[in-house]
């Protein structure tokens, strides 16, 4: 069989929530597998594999993802941040307690995908607006909620003054 000049694995070097991770992956091998599967972090959940509803969003280099579709080769030399990086220690970061004092969680499963993108949209605008929310998050899909009490959070957790730099 002649060679496809394709390498079947990979040795990848990057950063998740600050540590510093070196494994080898097939060349094939999804964020979302190699997050959840390899290094036991489980918080980004799989769910519609096509990119559509959000559950498995996760931060490369401070932009959002879904890790069911994004090749774990493109992380090579970048930070990945997932939602087990969000609280420091015992310590919720501000969006988590905003979103448990509004009664922003329900089932839960769809919760750090949204927690994940509500991060990114505070990044990049520290007050956003209801209306600025509902566009960002239009990749996060919920079975539970109206997504009244997601929006409310991440409103008052960016008046609060309280958005990630």
């Amino acid at each position: 069989m002649p060679d496809s000049g394709t390498p079947s694995s990979s040795s990848l070097a990057f950063r998740v929530n600050g540590r510093a991770v070196e494994l080898d992956a097939p060349a094939s091998a999804l964020l979302l597998d190699v997050l959840r599967d390899r290094l036991g972090l489980k918080g980004a959940k799989r769910s519609c594999d096509v990119q559509v509803c959000g559950a498995c969003t996760v931060l490369v280099d401070g932009a959002p993802v879904s890790a069911c579709t994004y090749l774990a080769v493109e992380v090579d030399g970048r930070e990945v941040s997932t939602v087990e990086g969000l609280a420091d220690g015992d310590h919720l970061d501000p969006l988590q307690e905003a979103f448990i004092a509004r009664g922003a969680v329900q089932c839960g499963f769809c919760t750090a995908g949204m927690l994940m993108a509500a991060t990114a949209l505070l990044a990049e605008d520290p007050a956003p607006t209801p209306e600025r929310v509902i566009h960002y998050l239009r990749g996060n899909l919920c079975r539970c909620t109206g997504y009244r009490k997601v929006i409310e959070a991440i409103v008052a957790c960016g008046r609060a003054g309280r958005g990630r730099q």
